[in-house]
């Protein structure tokens, strides 16, 4: 199995300067600028989206919306962005997985990477193991859910919020890596599988962490492992797969914007510099850390590009490393 060792938080070999929000050139054509989010509204993803959204508004362009296109785990969405006036105002903001892991494997994906311009990456964050009270309260660690998985094999499965996406693959990769054959349960969104766990109707789930943060804090779930290369800042007390004896399930997830591959490099380049200089905003970097991700470190739109590159090849090999194949 493969190590996720790609870890954007690292600062970048070059960065790009940030343009000064008010910089003349900025926006595109006076027309209302759409930012399609793949997901359902009310997500980490659409919450970082609608941040994002409002501070480019009047800085890129007088109008800019979300609009969220969810289904069949991000790949409408993004299909959608794909075929769109390529002018600067239509946009994609969209989590790694519609375009790293989706075209591998679902062969009738209509899109691939290289169909869209990558533009910033705008969050990082790990995946969480989270344990819910359909769990005995005994399962504290990765150890206690092994064991408690081998003696209960029937039972033993795990949630994610879509089928094909990062979650659903770090529970492959665990379970290989553990010798459990888990049931996966695939939902629409992590909020109706954070709502399942619960209520006990499932045992475990594996979302990003800023999904599961606030229950986690509150103690109504507790997260017994994070996938980065380092503990979570916001779960310090928590091991990493890594610590508890998976070292090759190393997982950090992207969230970033893209546009459509024929938008013109010049407009690429400009909204570039507006988002990195809007994640340098305080504001901007407290209510990223209160949904639970990490600022990424400051890549050009070139350097976004080679890292979509290697998350492709890297996902496909882990894909054909786990057998997996897709059912529909």
């Amino acid at each position: 199995m493969l190590n996720r060792r790609d870890c954007v938080l690292l600062p970048a070999a070059a960065c790009v300067a940030a343009l000064a929000p008010g910089r003349a050139g900025a926006q595109p054509a006076d027309k209302p600028v759409k930012v399609i989010v793949p997901l359902p509204a009310g997500g980490s993803t659409d919450a970082l989206a609608r941040l994002l959204v409002d501070k480019l508004r009047n800085r890129y362009a007088p109008s800019v919306l979300v609009d969220n296109r969810a289904g069949a785990g991000g790949r409408i969405g993004v299909a959608a962005a794909k075929s769109v006036e390529a002018d600067g105002s239509n946009l994609l903001f969209t989590p790694d997985f519609p375009l790293t892991m989706s075209p591998t494997i679902y062969p009738q994906t209509p899109y691939q990477s290289n169909d869209f311009a990558p533009v910033a990456v705008c969050g990082v964050t790990s995946m969480a193991l989270t344990a819910g009270p359909g769990l005995p309260e005994a399962v504290k660690t990765v150890a206690d859910f092994v064991a408690w998985a081998r003696a209960n094999p029937k039972a033993a499965g795990y949630a994610s919020p879509s089928a094909g996406s990062t979650p659903h693959f770090v529970g492959m990769m665990f379970a290989r890596a553990a010798g459990l054959n888990l049931l996966h349960i695939a939902y629409k969104g992590g909020a109706p599988a954070i709502q399942d766990l619960l209520g006990g109707q499932i045992p475990l789930s594996i979302n990003p962490v800023g999904e599961v943060l606030e229950h986690a804090k509150s103690g109504r779930l507790r997260v017994l492992a994070t996938t980065g290369p380092a503990r979570s800042r916001f779960l310090p007390e928590v091991p990493t797969l890594a610590e508890a004896g998976y070292k090759d399930v190393v997982v950090q997830s992207w969230l970033g914007m893209f546009a459509p591959a024929a938008t013109p490099p010049a407009t690429v380049n400009r909204l570039n510099g507006l988002l990195l200089a809007v994640l340098q905003e305080p504001d901007v970097a407290d209510a990223i850390a209160r949904i639970g991700m990490e600022l990424p470190a400051r890549l050009s739109p070139a350097q976004f590009a080679a890292l979509v590159r290697r998350d492709v090849e890297h996902w496909a090999a882990v894909i054909k490393a786990t057998g997996f194949k897709a059912e529909e």
